[in-house]
Order: C-alpha cells, then sequence, then structure tokens
C-alpha cells in the first residue's frame, strides 16, 4: 500500500477501498497454500506500510511461515527491528526463493521499467513461486490522483497480458475490480481531471462506508470473471 494514501486520513483497517481490495488476495494465497500442502513465503514487493501483508498474518497466520516485506524506503532501524522475525523487512528481494506467493498490490504503475523490475523477481524464484499483482486500471482514468502518487501509467488486460507474456510469467487469470462502480469513478474523474494533483481516497462516514463495503466485497468473488473494464486490473498466476 502506498503510504502517501495514509496522509488523506484514511484508515486501510477500516476504509472499504482496502477491506475489499484484500479478498482476491486472500483467496489466491488459500489456494496456492492447499495447492502446495504448506504454509508459504510471502514477498510483498514494494509494500509500503505493509498493510496487506499485516492483514494476512492477523487472519490467515496458518497460511504463512514467512513474510518478508521489501520496499528501498524502509530505514535502518526498521530493518534492524524486524531483522529474524516472522514479518521481515528488507530492501531487496532475498535469494532463492521458493514455494512463495510474490504480492504486488499497486506497485508497477510506479515503475519506469516494469518489465525489468519483473525480470528481476523471477531471476530470484527458484520453483514453486506465483504471483498476485494489482494495477490502477483504464487511461481514461488518469487524474491528478495518478500524478500525485507518481504514477507512469495504468493498465488494462491487453497490457497487462503482453508485459507478463514478455518476462515469462504463466498467466493464470487477468480481469477488473470495482467494474459496477467504474461509471462513476469515470465520471468523477472527468470532471476533475485538471485539479491540483491529489489522492482521490478520503475518509468515509460509517454508515456510508459500511455500504460499500459490503457491496465491493460481494462483487469481488465475481471479479476474477469480469474482462470489461473496472478501476483496478488484476493479475495472478506462475512465476516457475
Amino acid at each position: 500500500m502506498d503510504i502517501k494514501e495514509l496522509e488523506s486520513g484514511v484508515d486501510p483497517k477500516t476504509h472499504w477501498y482496502y477491506q475489499s481490495k484484500k479478498i482476491p488476495l486472500f483467496s489466491f494465497v488459500k489456494k496456492i497454500n492447499r495447492q502446495l500442502g504448506k504454509p508459504l513465503t510471502i514477498i510483498d514487493f514494494g509494500a509500503g506500510s505493509g498493510f496487506f501483508s499485516y492483514e494476512l498474518e492477523q487472519f490467515n497466520p496458518e497460511l504463512t511461515e514467512k513474510i518478508y516485506l521489501v520496499d528501498i524506503e524502509y530505514s535502518d532501524k526498521e530493518l534492524s527491528d524486524t531483522k529474524g522475525q516472522k514479518i521481515e523487512k528488507r530492501r531487496e528481494m532475498p535469494d532463492n526463493v521458493e514455494s512463495a506467493v510474490v504480492v504486488m498490490m499497486d506497485v508497477l504503475e510506479h515503475i519506469e521499467h516494469d518489465d525489468a523490475v519483473l525480470a528481476h523477481i523471477k531471476s530470484k524464484c527458484l520453483k514453486n513461486c506465483y504471483y498476485f499483482i494489482t494495477v490502477p486500471a483504464f487511461l481514461s482514468l488518469w487524474s491528478g490522483h495518478d500524478v500525485y502518487l507518481g504514477h507512469y501509467r495504468r493498465y488494462r488486460i491487453p497490457t497487462l497480458r503482453s508485459l507478463l507474456n514478455k518476462v515469462g510469467f504463466e498467466i493464470g487469470n487477468i480481469s477488473y475490480l470495482y467494474g459496477s462502480i467504474f461509471p462513476l469513478v469515470w465520471a468523477v474523474r472527468m470532471l476533475t481531471k485538471n485539479t491540483t494533483s491529489k489522492s482521490s481516497m478520503a475518509p468515509v462516514n460509517p454508515f456510508a462506508n459500511s455500504i460499500l463495503k459490503a457491496y465491493n466485497s460481494a462483487e469481488m468473488s465475481l471479479g476474477r470473471y469480469n474482462k470489461l473494464f473496472g478501476v483496478t486490473c488484476t493479475a495472478e498466476g506462475k512465476i516457475c
């Protein structure tokens, strides 16, 4: 999770967007855990605050043996304080990775050469390694939100598929999330396209938040079948 989004006062532990977005990630990790028959290594690449991994550990600790939060912005103190712990912060990918899920939650859009980073990740993986990726979708949604967060691009299914094929990742599924709210988000982005760059994430009153959380969480069960449009593009599959 991008730390800059926390500056708007959003609490990801309650906010509808983050609470619904974790659902397909958790489902994928559970599927790979059953498939391999043992706890997994999670590598949260570009982890930022590490929100999704901390949530995974809190609610499904039995699924994981080790969690690496990988981000170049971590301080020396953060590295030393977590060294040897189940959830450990690093600035670089560990070597010789096996039986792992590499998680990239809204990371690739921040990287100029996304193909080079994925190739680097692949070079660190030995066997039974998988990936789960989310990225912002559709250039038509480009706004001050993207500028504020330092995005290079937004993706569609064909562009994400082409990228994954280029670096040799096996594709299990690619789809869109938040399809039903896409028209509303598109309309808002069109109206605010030329405004000052800032995050579009903001706290929501508890009642509206509970409605949005329930609605979007329910939609996540159908998200993998949505190939038409959405606010987020997601991909999952095998690295090696």
